[in-house]
């Protein structure tokens, strides 16, 4: 895919239809990963088809992905998006990727230099929910967390996206230029607020005067993203290399569906956006919430009562009249009572829409994938409406059991007695405790006891404790499959 605009491509490939040599790089996106090459990297270059303007993106990856750059730089920092549907499969090249950054291959002051440079307005992240080094019980700075203890100590050779941002904001600052603003891109409740506390409490431990400025002059927009977009394959690189004409190693695939809500809150300037179907508004915490909720919610239900069920996809928990059900009474009976959305917001209707796409059997979005990092995404997924349910003395037996669920596949050892390969920040704090306890539903106290994960008010509450163990025995009697049928 070197020289791109050539006849190996496919007739029916999408190439894209603007002047590249005239984008500038205003853009420097932390963590160039499967998410943002079929979302944000993808609608700027549906922007930059309907504008000609010349707003293009600097990726950069902070911790591996080394061989990733290396082949967008042969690329001529192309690459291609399969956005597959359950009939058909459209294949786009983006082209809005200018240049691309690893501090192991360019330096760290060479990436700190590129986030200085005058004419960048917005630095971007998709870093996960560990990036933001933050305890998601409080919110705040996880000051014991290695990557933080390491910047504060040597702030000039930063390693978190939290030390790049404000070693690069206090170049800005001493050299008199306007600060960029700070767009998350992480499906993270309040993404923007989590950035901003995050990086304000950094700062200031760094230079009081250094985050009153930033306070004063930064930016930080809190945005909803939604598409699903599995990890890659080699299975999938070859099917979209046979579809392309040649191979593409940064190719990625995705489901059609897309969404994108931006609060409009930028201090330098953003691309129009919306000319891609993103839309601005004042407040996104209404559609962020009903996403995490619904979407990320039922997704993470179906992840680990899916796995341990022997479902290796999401798609094939949908060909389980039960869990199909489960998770369509989780949205509606679990989730949407505990949303206040707009005027005119059809619920049912989007519930609707995200068993469809749960159905899609083109994309092979892995069960396994998707139960990653559980302790960091359970506190938005699940608390909110679990407070609500208790509150209001409802039922949220769906919400119990998927708690259960993740307690089960933390255990590391799924039903037929086989390993799992638990992927999470806090992997060995969870099966240190369910080694204690085996398999027996003394550990769902043990887990709700920890705070990070579970605030007091709910991993205390003898409610959530009943709930959750008499799922987790139903796990341990009868099997995932049998407990999600009880449902």
């Amino acid at each position: 895919m070197k020289t791109v605009y050539n006849s190996m491509l496919n007739d029916f490939v999408q190439l894209p239809d603007y002047d590249r040599s005239v984008l500038k790089s205003r853009i420097v996106h932390l963590g160039f990963g499967a998410f943002h090459r079929a979302h944000q990297a993808l609608i700027t270059n549906e922007m930059l088809n309907r504008t000609g303007c010349d707003w293009g993106i600097c990726e950069i990856n902070l911790f591996g992905g080394e061989d990733l750059i290396q082949s967008l730089r042969a690329q001529d920092h192309l690459y291609t998006v399969a956005e597959k549907g359950a009939d058909s499969t459209t294949l786009k090249v983006i082209g809005s990727v200018t240049e691309s950054m690893h501090p192991s291959l360019d330096g760290i002051h060479a990436v700190l230099e590129k986030m200085a440079e005058p004419q960048v307005a917005i630095v971007s992240m998709t870093i996960t929910e560990k990036g933001y080094c933050a305890d998601p019980a409080t919110g705040t700075l996880d000051k014991n967390n290695p990557l933080v203890v390491a910047d504060l100590a040597n702030p000039t050779e930063p390693k978190s996206a939290l030390g790049y941002i404000v070693q690069a904001l206090l170049l800005r600052r001493e050299r008199g230029l306007s600060p960029f603003t700070v767009m998350s891109c992480d499906n993270v409740q309040e993404n923007g607020h989590v950035a901003k506390a995050a990086i304000l409490e950094f700062a200031q431990l760094l230079d009081p005067e250094l985050a009153a400025w930033i306070e004063t002059h930064v930016t930080f927009p809190c945005t909803m993203v939604d598409r699903i977009v599995p990890a890659a394959t080699e299975e999938t690189l070859a099917e979209i290399s046979e579809l392309l004409g040649c191979e593409d190693p940064c190719a990625i695939a995705c489901e059609p569906f897309r969404q994108w809500v931006i609060e409009d809150n930028f201090v330098a300037g953003r691309p129009n956006w919306n000319m891609a179907g993103a839309q601005f508004v004042a407040d996104v915490v209404p559609y962020e919430e009903m996403k995490l909720r619904m979407l990320n919610g039922s997704h993470s239900f179906l992840a680990y009562l899916g796995y341990l069920g022997g479902y290796a996809h999401i798609s094939d928990t949908m060909t389980d009249e039960a869990y199909r059900s489960a998770a369509f009474n989780m949205m509606m009976q679990a989730q949407a009572p505990s949303l206040t959305m707009p005027e005119g917001t059809d619920l049912e209707g989007y519930a609707t829409l995200l068993i469809d796409r749960f159905t899609n059997p083109s994309l092979k979005h892995k069960t396994w994938q998707i139960a990653m990092d559980g302790s960091q995404k359970i506190p938005q997924r699940m608390g909110g409406s679990l407070q609500f349910h208790l509150s209001e003395g409802t039922s949220f037996s769906w919400l119990a059991t998927a708690i259960a669920g993740w307690m089960r596949y933390v255990s590391g050892v799924d039903e037929q007695g086989n390993e799992i390969d638990v992927r999470d920040p806090m992997a060995e704090t969870l099966r240190a405790i369910c080694d204690q306890h085996g398999q027996s539903p003394s550990v769902v106290p043990a887990l709700l006891n920890i705070e990070a994960i579970f605030p007091a008010e709910l991993g205390e509450n003898p409610y959530v404790v009943d709930a959750v163990s008499t799922a987790y025995q139903s796990l341990i009697d009868h099997g995932a499959r049998a407990t999600v049928a009880a449902l």
